[in-house]
């Protein structure tokens, strides 16, 4: 394995860089489908977390990201993203194994502290590892095939999540059914395994190609105000750290909403995030494509809206009058919601690359990450710090019809609890998109033109397989044709 970076990178040697950057993916999926989502939430409620705790837990990896200034110093000192990606992804993983041998090395067990402390060098190392992993991609991978790379790199990574998170959440559920005592040993082997995914990923990692970087040699101070003094990208750090937030108020707490308020067991949980990925897989497809045909910031402007209304529908979700309406209710919202967090999140990860120049990308990315991951990780410590505070209290507002037969009473809103965060997430996340139209991206074109295009594509599909149809050629093309024509209005 060469950990010295390349002058120049053949086709041949870029392609294979590519392929091992997937494989890594799929070995890192892995790793947190076994130790993170909800799995270490149903891990630290049965450890007894309380509300703060838990909003401890969910900013950890975001709060982590502040210190990828580290990152930074060391690229300029040592100018080899690879070999820093690589040890600090080691020490970043390594804690994990920790975490699973703690039940068999002490015989109080493992508490909430003791986990938040190694998940805390766990994600702080992985932060460092990930600014230096970002400049490496930038400039590994062509920028005219950024958005269909990532978004092919992302289908392969959520259909195994998908496979995984369903198999443990039914052996979760099986085991403390028939076995609850062995529960926390169960969660430990979990991290075992995921420590051992993850060494596997760093083992791709190792093997794939670096080009070298060439980096402003100037005081750390000035380089990191460098970004700053771009207006536009101060503009995009403006947009990004306020939509982090918002999100960040609300999503954390879903998976604790429906398991403490809704009462939903931790399979159906598990069943619903798959339904969110699978979204998410069918659509990210499209989703790459038009970002490379148009432009990141337009995609943005399509999927953010809808999953902002996703966002406010889960502050309703506990007025259906029984649990199957539940179900459905979330069902429908996970649909919308992995699809249009498929585009979201893609656009917003490109853009950022796309407007950092790229001999300063480290930098420009760097700040960027640190100043979203500020944001993102006290909203949840502030939700968690509140969470108290509005299980008190309760907004009803409904219709009151008297006559003789008696009085009927029509709820129309009934919040409590978590139902406030969502609703307050909501309406900041659609408040930050005004920030997004101060940002200029180069090839932007208007929303209503990739609207169109979108429709005119299904249109053009389903005319075609109408046509193959009538010809007697091709029943289930009118199927698919017809529910992709669907899913995009």
């Amino acid at each position: 394995m060469k950990f010295k970076p390349s002058e120049s990178l053949s086709e041949k040697e870029v392609q294979s860089g590519l392929r091992l950057v997937i494989a890594d993916g799929l070995f890192a999926e892995s790793m947190v489908s076994f130790t993170g989502g909800a799995f270490l939430v149903a891990m630290a409620i049965h450890l007894g977390a309380t509300n703060f705790q838990l909003g401890v837990l969910a900013a950890l990896p975001t709060f982590s990201s502040i210190f990828q200034l580290v990152s930074v110093w060391l690229v300029r000192q040592y100018n080899n993203r690879k070999a820093i990606t690589v040890i600090f992804s080691f020490l970043a993983r390594f804690p994990l194994f920790v975490i699973g041998l703690l039940p068999f090395l002490f015989s109080t067990g493992t508490s909430i502290y003791v986990l938040i402390f190694f998940l805390f060098f766990h994600y702080y190392f992985g932060s460092v590892a990930g600014a230096a992993w970002n400049s490496w991609m930038r400039d590994l991978i062509p920028t005219q095939q950024l958005g269909t790379y990532f978004s092919h790199r992302s289908r392969l990574t959520q259909s195994l999540n998908v496979i995984l998170s369903l198999t443990i959440a039914f052996c979760l559920d099986y085991l403390k059914a028939h076995y609850p005592e062995h529960q926390m040993l169960t969660y430990s082997g979990m991290f075992l395994v995921g420590g051992v995914f993850g060494m596997l990923g760093i083992y791709m990692l190792a093997r794939t190609p670096e080009p070298q970087s060439v980096m402003v040699k100037d005081n750390m101070f000035k380089l990191l105000q460098m970004p700053l003094r771009d207006k536009n990208f101060r503009k995009l750090l403006a947009f990004n750290s306020f939509w982090a937030f918002s999100l960040n108020l609300a999503t954390p707490f879903f998976s604790v909403y429906m398991m403490k308020t809704l009462n939903i067991e931790l399979s159906f949980i598990i069943a619903l995030g798959i339904v969110c990925q699978l979204s998410s897989i069918f659509s990210i497809k499209m989703w790459g494509r038009l970002s490379d045909r148009f432009s990141n910031k337009t995609i943005i402007r399509i999927s953010a809206p809808v999953y902002i209304l996703c966002i406010l529908s889960w502050a309703f979700t506990g007025m259906a009058d029984s649990k199957v309406a539940v179900l459905g209710i979330l069902v429908l919202i996970n649909i919308f919601s992995g699809i249009s967090t498929a585009g979201a999140n893609l656009a917003i990860g490109n853009v950022g690359m796309k407007l950092a120049p790229r001999n300063e990308a480290i930098v420009y990315l760097s700040v960027k990450n640190m100043m979203v991951a500020f944001f993102a990780a006290i909203a949840p410590v502030i939700g968690g710090l509140m969470a108290d505070f509005f299980a008190t209290h309760e907004l009803i507002w409904s219709f009151e019809w008297k006559g003789a037969e008696g009085t009927s009473v029509l709820p129309l809103i009934a919040l409590k609890g978590w139902s406030f965060f969502f609703i307050i997430g909501g309406l900041l996340a659609m408040l930050s998109l005004r920030l997004l139209s101060r940002v200029r991206e180069e090839g932007e074109v208007q929303k209503d033109r990739v609207v169109f295009y979108m429709r005119s594509r299904m249109a053009r599909t389903v005319s075609r397989e109408a046509r193959a149809v009538y010809s007697g050629e091709s029943f289930a093309g009118l199927k698919k044709a017809v529910g992709s024509w669907t899913v995009m209005k």
